[in-house]
């Protein structure tokens, strides 16, 4: 008679960084002989990798706790929330147990003591379990975060700044694309400072390995230290992806000083300029917070004028909110919602005709894609400019035996705001 395995529901929310966490306690369940699903019908037990960046996400998250009590007894609650324990049992003090987050440790122990496990786990037998399509993964590089944002909860959540080995990044690296990898997406709560808490090494040195690779390299979450400068060489070079994603946050000196972010707009125009002199085909993304305490409106203005100078090819805006534990908090003359939607939707149509002129000036070029999807009647790929999920797509007409993470040569023959056609 043929045992059934133990099967645990995975509920897996918030950001890049949180899906690597929930792909490392995936691999190490499916190790050990553990069956997953992404829903809650006949889970044995259900895990929950939760957020608590914003109200908004600590509220998601809630939400998801408590639709799995309803369907199970049996919750364990892991993630950024499980810092803040607190806020879940003030709401559901009958979770099984609470850890925080990248506590995968915890987690199993939790686990086995509920669930015990089937076999020993033989890692290196097992493949990754990944929650992306098997072309590209996100590569976490480091864990928690040394800057003190005022208007950030990470440190508090994820502690500071713990760069992984160089040799066990490149490691998986490795790993992932002997898989069939295409394309690694570089992430941590500050992808520049990978390093500085390591002896002789820097973010510098893993590109230069990364680069080796033959793959799509794509760097996230730069802060913008004088080290990004270093790495343009190795875009030009095409050694890895010509785009950064750069979170400037803001361009008031003002503002970006109350958020403790470095306040030189002047300069970084000149940088901006300096990169794609050096590397025409450098595509830019950063991200905005608008109706941070005390933002005036010629604060705002400023924040606008910086970006026509910049001219940067992707933009992503949210408003501020009060986060519990932030500092900013406590700031005097908190903007209404009133105006923080209305600076809001100001930025981004001016962000749209910036991306809708940038967009056109591609027609009638040849760029490379990586094919993403395949329907019906197209396929939906990427530019070496657009990242999965946060940036545009390129739509194509389907060709005879093109698959998912084939890199082809499109003709651009149109374009709107966000994406491009050929």
């Amino acid at each position: 008679m043929t045992k059934i395995n133990p099967t645990i529901g995975f509920i897996s929310l918030g950001c890049a960084k949180a899906l690597v966490d929930s792909e490392l306690i995936l691999t190490q369940l499916h190790a050990e002989g553990y069956d997953t699903t992404s829903s809650y019908e006949n889970a044995n037990l259900i895990i929950i990798n939760t957020c608590a960046f914003i109200n908004d996400a600590i509220d998601e998250s809630l939400e998801a706790i408590g639709e799995a009590l309803q369907q199970n007894e049996k919750v364990i609650v892991t993630g950024c929330l499980g810092a803040k324990k607190e806020i879940i049992l003030e709401k559901f003090p009958d979770v099984l147990a609470i850890t925080g987050p990248a506590d995968y440790p915890s987690v199993m122990q939790i686990v086995h003591q509920y669930l015990p496990k089937k076999h020993d786990a033989k890692l290196d037998l097992i493949s990754p379990i990944k929650l992306t399509p098997k072309h590209y993964a996100y590569l976490k590089i480091a864990e928690g975060c040394h800057n003190h944002c005022t208007f950030c909860i990470i440190p508090d959540l994820r502690g500071t700044l713990i760069s992984r080995p160089l040799s066990d990044v490149l490691t998986e690296a490795k790993h992932l694309v002997q898989s069939g990898v295409k394309e690694l997406l570089i992430i941590a709560q500050d992808t520049s400072a990978y390093g500085i808490d390591l002896d002789d090494i820097n973010i510098k040195k893993l590109v230069h390995e990364l680069g080796q690779l033959s793959i799509w390299i794509r760097l996230h979450y730069l802060y913008p230290y004088a080290n990004l400068d270093d790495l343009i060489p190795y875009m030009q070079d095409h050694k890895i992806l010509p785009y950064i994603d750069m979170p400037l946050q803001h361009a008031s000196p003002k503002i970006l000083k109350a958020m403790k972010r470095p306040a030189n707009t002047e300069n970084m125009i000149k940088r901006i300029s300096a990169w794609r002199k050096l590397c025409p085909d450098l595509t830019l993304r950063t991200t905005f917070m608008v109706g941070f305490p005390g933002e005036t409106e010629e604060d705002f203005e400023t924040l606008l004028d910086f970006m026509e100078a910049a001219q940067f090819d992707r933009v992503g805006c949210f408003k501020y909110s009060n986060v519990d534990g932030a500092r900013a908090n406590n700031l005097p003359h908190q903007l209404s919602e009133e105006i923080k939607e209305d600076r809001l939707q100001r930025l981004m149509r001016l962000q749209e005709t910036i991306s809708t002129n940038k967009l056109k000036e591609k027609i009638g070029q040849s760029i490379a894609v990586m094919i993403d999807e395949i329907t019906d009647d197209q396929m939906v790929g990427r530019s070496q400019g657009d990242s999965p999920d946060v940036d545009g797509n390129v739509f194509m007409k389907k060709i005879a035996g093109a698959k998912p993470g084939d890199i082809i040569q499109v003709n651009i023959i149109g374009s709107d705001e966000h994406d491009l056609f050929g």
